[in-house]
């Protein structure tokens, strides 16, 4: 409620605060680290995103302050491929829009209109593949290749806004969450014919496309 975000370390009994992050002016409602621990980032009722770097020399101060969402930003998943890409999403008063940042410069790179308010973003481990969850007026799940973003499959069967989503460890089912209901879908594929995740790219966003 107060905007700061604490990192605990909580490997011993009487864990102890490592940093103590100050930049939000309203509560922090989407945090994520990036695979690599490097980055975090985190969204607030602010409208602010913020991707903080512990390399960077105060490792307290943001990286980036990024200010294009109008509602405050929830959804937030790192791209398990492609190196410093962020994919974010903000609430009813936002754009309706999934955006798409470079981290290490704090472009934005792409923006996708949905059509209804982004709640939560998951990233195909498998295949070039984004789910977003939704909320007014379908309450659905929509699954978008990568880079196109051309729409795959929408799933309905929610009732209220699909709050949260999580994947399973080998990557093909998903878990949704919304009010007093859990849903599991198979969206991903099935786990006998899960391929082997793509490699990074070598080129950080070299086969993005943008859409216009």
């Amino acid at each position: 409620m107060d905007g700061r975000i604490v990192n605990n370390d909580v490997r011993i009994g009487s864990h102890i605060v490592v940093e103590t992050y100050r930049g939000h002016e309203r509560e922090v409602c989407g945090l994520k680290w990036s695979a690599s621990g490097q980055q975090l980032a985190s969204g607030g009722n602010d409208n602010l995103l913020h991707i903080w770097d512990n390399r960077s020399y105060s490792r307290t101060q943001w990286l980036h302050r990024l200010q294009d969402h109008t509602a405050a930003v929830k959804a937030l998943a790192w791209c398990p491929f492609q190196r410093n890409l962020l994919a974010s999403g903000g609430g009813g008063n936002d754009d309706r829009c999934i955006k798409f940042w470079n981290t290490h410069t704090g472009a934005c790179l792409n923006s996708v209109d949905t059509g209804s308010e982004v709640c939560a973003l998951l990233w195909n481990m498998n295949e070039r593949e984004l789910l977003s969850a939704h909320g007014f007026t379908q309450n659905q799940l929509t699954l978008w290749k990568y880079p196109s973003m051309c729409r795959i499959a929408g799933l309905t069967g929610h009732t209220s806004t699909v709050l949260y989503m999580a994947q399973s460890p080998n990557g093909c089912t998903v878990a949704s969450a919304a009010h007093e209901t859990l849903k599991l879908w198979n969206v991903f594929g099935d786990p006998k014919e899960v391929k082997p995740a793509p490699k990074a790219d070598p080129e950080p966003f070299a086969h993005l496309n943008r859409i216009h």
